[in-house]
């Protein structure tokens, strides 16, 4: 472990001189500075000197990066007193950017086209499941601000250390999922405008670019247009006559909406760590609901809408190739407008980095928190490492898109509901909702001896992954109750197991602690500690 990646780095460009003394660091401090917590020395000072020479030229490379503004701290939390921003209102335009893109539309689109439900009732399962499950990333957002730690750290206060690798790890899987959905679905937008472009060309291109993070207005111009040029064939669709949907399609797609809004709950808190604690919890959750609810809640419907109408309109049906590229719908619907039409497709195929940078910056963050040495290589190496794996898989997925989106989507789903909900228990039962030092003691944030032992949230989230199973419906696996009719179930199961396991698992460990006087005795040890600091 090293002294420089749990505290809050103020200069770069002092790395080399911390690495030449690690050695000789016997702990470490907390980014707090209130408590010196001691970690474990490595087996050989001169071996880890050694071992961590090559990452010099890496630091530096950070700093050059550092002087032009690009933000290059690491997984510590980040102190109180640096803690300043009170532009709250920007956790509104946060996750409304995140949420107002082609992503969203081409969610929407599921029900129609992979799950055969009307227009009519997609909505209704659209507007149930975005209301109500918005409210769960939402609650998670308030933690940055408050606490100053990113999603996978303050996971550590329920899932212990060690634990907290297995959410981290699956955090870092996810992020790349969506990034290959991003690139899919863009790559098939910018190919759908030029015979001279295809997929997997467009697909490098949105790749490359995500580095960057347009503004979410052109989107929102684009999607207006749509409408205005679609209305009338969606109001005829309306009096369309449907089949009567089956449950078990209404539940597969409520499953998979949930799983899209939950997964958000992995990264909420990562973009509000240096905002000021000093707002009330309630106006983070409401403005972070809003953001969410309000693009998630219209472009899914909008999709919805569209598919559904594609095939009784000749021109979006070709477009939509079968219901196999939302890019080609959304070209079809602008086409009637000619150039002007291709430059709207345009701007939404570059507006798909407003979903990728988030996604990039928790990956990278995430990567760093599955072990102390990972944290030693700077963030953007893993950026370049997301990107090497970003481009030959979207290509591969693209072959078969709602097959691949629909079975990315469901699997981070099943996790995300069971990490989503192990946390929420811990922090409401308890740690009584509070945010208070004493509640989280942050500077413990990096110390296996100090956290949680994490054993509940292991074996809720293990519970609840096997409780699931039967519930899962995937192009790879149909569990035996999902064949039975019950469609795809297994993120509602495992949000309640996990919640339901979790109480009783972490409330046996607190009573046999207590009974023990353990917590007694980490109380004793982390307050000689902090007298020795």
């Amino acid at each position: 472990m090293a002294d420089f990646y749990s505290a809050h780095i103020d200069n770069l460009k002092n790395h080399t001189q911390e690495i030449d003394n690690l050695a000789n660091k016997p702990g470490l401090q907390s980014s707090q500075g209130s408590i010196k917590v001691s970690m474990d020395k490595p087996a050989s000072g001169n071996s880890v000197q050694a071992g961590l020479f090559p990452l010099r030229w890496l630091y530096r490379v950070s700093a050059f990066l550092t002087h032009y503004g690009v933000e290059t701290h690491g997984i510590a939390p980040i102190p109180k007193e640096e803690r300043l921003d009170t532009r709250w209102y920007q956790m509104f335009f946060i996750w409304f950017s995140a949420n107002m893109n082609i992503l969203s539309f081409s969610t929407g689109t599921v029900g129609p086209a992979f799950f055969s439900l009307g227009v009519r009732d997609s909505i209704i399962v659209i507007i149930v499941i975005d209301v109500v499950f918005c409210l769960v990333p939402a609650f998670f957002a308030v933690f940055g601000p408050k606490l100053g730690t990113r999603a996978m750290v303050q996971s550590r206060f329920s899932w212990g250390y060690y634990g907290a690798i297995i959410p981290s790890a699956l955090c870092v899987f996810s992020e790349q999922g969506f990034l290959i959905l991003n690139c899919i679905i863009g790559g098939q937008t910018m190919a759908s405008v030029s015979s001279h472009l295809d997929e997997t060309l467009g697909i490098v291109i949105i790749s490359v670019i995500s580095f960057v993070s347009l503004a979410w207005i052109p989107n929102v111009i684009v999607f207006i247009v749509m409408l205005a040029l679609g209305y009338p064939h969606l109001h005829t669709n309306q009096s369309v006559s449907v089949p009567v949907p089956k449950p078990s399609s209404v539940l597969s797609f409520g499953s998979m909406l949930a799983a899209s809004t939950l997964s958000w709950c992995t990264i909420a808190s990562d973009y509000g760590v240096y905002h000021s604690p000093k707002i009330p919890s309630s106006r983070i959750f409401l403005y972070t609901y809003l953001g969410l609810c309000i693009a998630s809640l219209t472009l899914h419907t909008m999709g919805a809408a569209f598919a559904a109408a594609a095939p009784s309109v000749p021109a979006w049906n070709a477009g939509f190739q079968d219901s196999t590229s939302v890019g080609g719908l959304v070209h079809s619907i602008l086409t009637p407008v000619g150039g002007f039409g291709k430059l709207l497709t345009v701007l939404v195929a570059l507006g798909i980095p407003s979903a990728c940078a988030p996604c990039m910056y928790t990956f990278s963050t995430s990567f760093m928190a599955i072990a102390g040495w990972f944290a030693l290589v700077p963030r953007w190496v893993y950026i370049l490492i997301s990107e090497g794996v970003l481009i030959p898989t979207a290509i591969i997925g693209a072959r078969t898109f709602y097959t691949t989106f629909v079975d990315i989507l469901s699997v981070i789903g099943y996790w995300s509901a069971a990490f989503a909900a192990i946390v929420l228990i811990e922090h409401v039962l308890f740690r009584r909702a509070s945010f208070t030092e004493d509640v989280y003691p942050i500077a413990t944030w990096n110390s296996a001896r100090l956290l949680p032992t994490g054993i509940p949230a292991v074996l809720a989230f293990f519970c609840a992954c096997g409780t699931l199973v039967p519930f899962m419906s995937q192009a790879w696996y149909v569990g035996s109750v999902a064949r039975n009719g019950s469609g795809d179930c297994g993120t509602y199961v495992g949000f309640v197991v996990a919640a339901l396991t979790y109480a009783v698992f972490r409330g046996a460990e607190t009573w046999y602690m207590k009974r023990r006087g353990i917590n007694k005795e980490r109380g004793e040890e982390e307050g000689i500690e902090e007298r020795g600091s």
